[in-house]
């Protein structure tokens, strides 16, 4: 029997590819890079906000028209980006995702049937807990866990392991629902 249930957030509970989209090329914009497609940002997200930033900044990089100095590569622009890259997702959080079909009903379902939920991401455990709260989810989740919250993130299980400790439930007895290979 199931003791309990985690759960990831982007993909999963909530389409965030909107926000990442727009924080990214908000970010790209002020390091003089061009924009990202959506297809770009798509393929960059899932393992955090360093993979993110780093994967799209090399690919803008790697554009016809952009070089390659000293001073342009990913390692060169990392910090800044990363700075610019948080003060834009912390407003924009939220503005442009959608909570999926189904995921209020099968919360609702979950919580009557008494089981502990936790939400797991590898957002940072801030970002996730505005969002989840901007979209009405918060209260379903007995705790939320982000990227920064253990030493390791998904898919390393170290996060699965301490949520279920967390939730007072058994590896092998507790669900977890997620999007990704990640996830897996």
């Amino acid at each position: 029997a199931i003791q309990a249930i985690m759960i990831d957030l982007d993909g999963t509970l909530v389409h965030t590819l909107g926000d990442f989209a727009a924080a990214i090329n908000r970010m790209l914009g002020d390091l003089d890079l061009p924009p990202a497609t959506t297809e770009v940002v798509a393929h960059a997200v899932g393992q955090g906000s360093e993979h993110l930033i780093r994967t799209v900044i090399d690919h803008q990089l790697g554009l016809p028209g952009q070089q390659r100095c000293a001073g342009r590569s990913v390692d060169n622009l990392y910090e800044a980006a990363w700075q610019r890259y948080q003060h834009h997702y912390a407003r924009l959080n939220g503005q442009h995702s959608q909570v999926y079909p189904g995921v209020m009903p099968a919360l609702e379902r979950w919580r009557s049937m008494g089981l502990p939920l936790a939400c797991l991401t590898n957002k940072p455990v801030g970002f996730a807990n505005d969002l989840l709260r901007a979209k009405g989810l918060h209260g379903f989740f007995q705790c939320v866990f982000g990227g920064d919250s253990f030493a390791r993130k998904k898919p390393d299980p170290l996060p699965l392991l301490e949520t279920c400790r967390a939730l007072a439930s058994m590896p092998a007895r507790t669900l977890m629902v997620g999007d990704s290979r990640n996830d897996a």
